[in-house]
Order: structure tokens, then C-alpha cells, then sequence
């Protein structure tokens, strides 16, 4: 078992402190992607609104999440130690896991056979819209 990632969070107050730390990198990725992409500055204004910057600081957040990856058998073993509810997709017949416990006792995992790096960034996704999304 294996894990990436950089946020894991005992309290949803310290994922809120995470989320609103990412807020000023995700405006500054913003305005780099506009100033490539050549928007002068009144396709800017107009383009570059508020929830484009959120949607931003989303992706961001998610993509910083600390999320578990292994066997079947490391996760169920995992899933026997874990004390809170479990949203499962895929398949449980597939052989690895990629699994994030949130604070207050969520949790989401994803089953994959070979695609690791998608697998990762769908449960990253998944875990910010079921565990984050309304908390933050």
C-alpha cells in the first residue's frame, strides 16, 4: 500500500484552513493560464469571473488530497479498522483500491485494475464533492 497526496484532515475546520490556503495559488494559476491564452484586459474581466477562480481552488484542493492505494486485500483490511461510513464505486471484483477517509467519519474509495493514475483522480474528485464540497 502506498499513498499520495499531501491533505488529510482530523476536523472539517482543518480542511475549511487547507481550502482557503489554496485560494490565492489558484488565482495566481488563473491569471498565468489568461495572460498565456493573450486575453487583453477586457477579455479578462469578462471571462475571469469569481467561479472560475472557485472552480479553481476546487480542482487545487482536491488534487492535494492524501489518498490510500493498494490491494483489495490492504483495503479491506483497512475497511475492518475503519469506524465510519464508505462510499464504494467500481467494481469489488477488481483488484486494487484507491480509498480517502475525510474528517468525521466519511469515506470514499474507487476500485481499478491498471489505470492508477486515473483511478487517483477520480476519487480525489469524488471525495471533494461527497466529503468537501458542502463543508467548505
Amino acid at each position: 500500500m502506498q499513498t499520495v497526496g499531501t491533505f488529510e484532515f482530523e476536523s472539517v475546520a482543518e480542511a475549511r484552513d487547507a481550502y482557503e490556503s489554496v485560494g490565492p495559488a489558484a488565482q495566481t494559476v488563473v491569471r498565468e493560464v489568461a495572460k498565456v491564452m493573450e486575453f487583453d484586459r477586457e477579455e479578462y474581466d469578462e471571462r475571469v469571473t469569481g467561479e472560475v477562480v472557485e472552480t479553481a481552488r476546487d480542482a487545487l484542493f482536491a488534487s492535494l488530497l492524501r489518498v490510500s492505494v493498494g490491494s483489495r486485500e490492504e483495503y479491506d483490511e483497512w475497511r475492518e479498522s475503519y469506524d465510519g461510513e464508505v462510499t464504494e464505486v467500481g467494481h469489488e471484483r477488481v483488484d486494487n483500491v484507491v480509498w480517502h477517509a475525510g474528517p468525521e467519519n466519511g469515506a470514499v474509495a474507487a476500485t481499478f485494475q491498471n489505470e492508477e493514475d486515473a483511478a487517483v483522480a477520480t476519487l480525489r474528485r469524488q471525495a471533494f464533492g461527497r466529503l468537501y464540497r458542502d463543508r467548505l
